[in-house]
């Protein structure tokens, strides 16, 4: 039995197709593996404060010299850690807003990339401690980015990318709906071409 870590991220309740596609990818899972157990942080429901100067004091600060505050400020970033760590496949549901990741979900990144837990420091330089893990991201964004004249505005996969295997998650698939603000044939054509790849990825 494995553990799934399901991560919504957009803003928006309804109307959301990266939450459509990642709950289809989540359905899709279950009815492939029923044994797994499914953990879901909701990151509009539920938001990841932003980071203050005090929460990285104490990120900085050894466990044994963390004061009561410090403890306090880094229960919520233990948790999300400690969620991540559990996981053994990672589904984020992803929209690009402004050319990148919504800021809640950056809020989660700042909290998860942890030295001395998500990774540490060596003699050749920074290492990823976060390994063994397969990452699936769900993007939904309003233009095309993966090509043509755009494509250089795309720091959604990039940054993620970057950021998952800054933290050694380097098995990273993305399915993308994309052109979704083009009209509804176009929105209807990106939903399919989403599926079409969930579909492929859980074969």
């Amino acid at each position: 039995m494995a553990t799934v870590l399901h991560i919504n991220s957009s803003v928006r309740n309804t109307g959301s197709l990266s939450r459509q596609l990642g709950g289809e990818f989540i359905a899709k899972w279950q009815q492939a593996h029923p044994s797994d157990t499914i953990v879901t942080r909701d990151l509009a429901a539920n938001p990841v404060p932003h980071l203050t100067e005090q929460l990285i004091g104490a990120f900085f600060t050894p466990p044994d010299q963390r004061n009561a505050d410090q403890a306090h400020a880094l229960k919520l970033s233990d948790t999300l850690v400690d969620e991540l760590l559990a996981a053994d496949t990672i589904v984020l549901g992803a929209p690009m807003y402004n050319f990148s990741v919504t800021s809640g979900l950056k809020a989660w990144i700042d909290h998860i990339a942890r030295v001395g837990r998500t990774f540490s420091y060596g003699a050749n330089g920074p290492q990823g401690l976060v390994t063994g893990k397969k990452v699936y991201v769900v993007i939904a964004s309003g233009g095309v980015y993966s090509e043509g004249p755009a494509a250089g505005y795309d720091h959604l996969t990039t940054y993620l990318r970057a950021a998952f295997g800054f933290l050694g998650m380097t098995d990273v698939t993305f399915i993308v709906a994309e052109g979704v603000s083009r009209g509804e044939e176009a929105a209807a054509a990106a939903v399919a071409k989403g599926r079409g790849e969930i579909d492929a990825v859980l074969v």
